[in-house]
């Protein structure tokens, strides 16, 4: 491939990261940009701040993928006058464009909680809530046995036809049809007021529900007979492998307190660093994470019954309510180093994608956006005097993330 389009990026993006599985109040996909415009050169990070959009412009990235929104809440201007409208304005007059997967890449397989059960060296056995598989139409077509043939390849040019990782499937049996043509029928085998008998396949083929007024239209096109015999059967709805957070397993079972030293050491350092709840010496070996806030998930997580749970932004309240009610253990981590994993998988979708295209380029940001910045601790001996004196360590420097 010689050249890519932005608009051949985005199609890239949006099929390994569909927007359709967005939650709804989501902003995700395009912000600026022309999709006419070519791309060589993609930078990815977890923030669209402006040190990470001063980064994208010195590298001279043609598009900069973020994880979290730049423009999430209703905006009435994108002056240059407001913060995040001078961001808008420093990247279209750079030439590089933004684009956003968010609530979509955390719903994905894989998406956002993949990357970060493969950092903590998990082997990921399904979400922790799964999102309901697509909605599918099982189509079961009566054709002349010489027509099978062409009424399938008409079905599947239509979008009939995927099951999972593969195409173009169909199940077929012969049997023996009538007919009998009324006076007003214009039969194309057999006659006005005479019975027919024929040999026919029966052709059953899966097609997603939304597409079936275009399913059923190539059915007729291709069809030979005036009256299409057919039946469309709604099937049932089962969890996908999509949805929020993973379940998985560790290869060997770790004390809490050493595989909370894994997940510190797994994860890039920052001023909060990681912080357990439990029994230090509890054994861990199926463990829940959630790239991201993830208490909203906590009743989920105690019903699975796993060991540990692992993810960001966890509050008071909600965790010691969790921990008394049962719930498995908790390691908390900073927002942005449990979604910074994602941006390694998201330049493997990119790179898979366009490995052929010439001088192509995909790079990680080096900027920390992690807005906390400082952190204090104790001197020994000064606890229980009331007062203490605490000493300030910077997180651009910080490595003791225990």
């Amino acid at each position: 491939m010689s050249s890519v389009r932005l608009a051949d990026v985005v199609a890239a993006l949006d099929t390994a990261y569909p927007p359709a599985i967005a939650e709804s109040w989501d902003s995700v996909g395009l912000v600026c940009g022309d999709p006419q415009d070519e791309v060589t050169k993609v930078m990815v990070a977890v923030d669209p701040t402006s040190a990470v959009v001063d980064e994208a412009i010195d590298a001279e990235a043609d598009l900069l993928l973020v994880h979290h929104p730049l423009l999430l809440r209703g905006v009435d201007t994108v002056g240059a006058h407001t913060p995040k409208g001078a961001l808008v304005h420093r990247l279209i007059k750079a030439g590089c464009a933004l684009f956003t997967a968010h609530t979509n890449a955390d719903s994905a397989d894989p998406g956002v909680s993949d990357a970060l059960a493969a950092a903590l060296g998990l082997v990921v056995t399904g979400p922790i809530e799964a999102q309901p598989g697509r909605d599918l139409d099982k189509w079961a077509v009566l054709v002349p046995v010489d027509d099978v043939d062409k009424v399938r390849s008409a079905m599947f040019a239509a979008g009939a036809g995927y099951v999972g990782n593969y195409r173009d499937c169909s199940w077929s049996v012969t049997g023996q049809g009538q007919f009998l043509p009324t006076d007003s029928a214009n039969p194309r085998l057999g006659a006005v007021g005479a019975l027919e008998s024929y040999e026919e396949c029966r052709l059953e083929v899966i097609a997603p529900r939304g597409i079936r007024e275009k399913v059923l239209a190539a059915v007729r096109a291709a069809h030979p007979f005036e009256e299409v015999a057919f039946d469309v059967m709604e099937m049932a709805t089962f969890p996908g492998p999509r949805g929020l957070g993973r379940v998985g397993e560790l290869p060997e079972p770790l004390s809490l307190r050493d595989f909370t030293t894994r997940v510190a050491d797994a994860l890039p350092a920052t001023a909060t660093g990681v912080r357990a709840a439990g029994d230090p010496e509890a054994t861990v070996r199926t463990v829940a994470v959630c790239g991201g806030s993830g208490d909203g998930l906590l009743g989920a997580v105690s019903r699975l019954g796993v060991d540990a749970y692992v993810t960001a932004d966890l509050r008071h309240h909600p965790a010691d309510e969790h921990l008394r009610a049962g719930g498995p253990a908790l390691i908390d981590v900073a927002h942005w180093a449990s979604e910074q994993p994602w941006c390694g998988q998201a330049k493997s979708v990119l790179d898979t994608a366009f490995a052929q295209t010439e001088q192509w380029q995909v790079r990680l940001s080096s900027v920390r956006t992690d807005p906390w910045s400082l952190r204090a601790s104790s001197q020994p001996g000064a606890a229980g005097s009331g007062r203490t004196r605490g000493t300030v360590d910077h997180s651009a420097i910080c490595t003791e993330n225990r």
